[in-house]
């Protein structure tokens, strides 16, 4: 595998992680009172704690997006 197709990888990973990150940001936030109320009942916690684990939940992929995309990318652009 070159140098250039592994860039070329993690940029596609990158647009599809960015872009699932921002559909389901996108969901959570036009259907958040909906979204709290199902997971509230299956798993008997309060709107807050739910929607707390949302945020933290889309914070977490955030991170694993820049971790694993979207540095390991730059590095390559730099050495390449």
């Amino acid at each position: 595998m070159t140098i250039q197709t592994l860039r070329e990888f993690l940029l596609w990973c990158m647009v599809i992680n960015v872009g699932l990150l921002v559909f389901s940001s996108l969901f959570i936030l036009s259907a958040r009172g909906w979204i709290c109320r199902l997971h509230g009942k299956m798993f008997r916690l309060p709107e807050e704690k739910v929607a707390s684990a949302l945020y933290k939940t889309i914070a977490f992929y955030k991170i694993l997006i820049f971790v694993f995309n979207v540095v390991p990318y730059i590095a390559l652009r730099i050495i390449g």
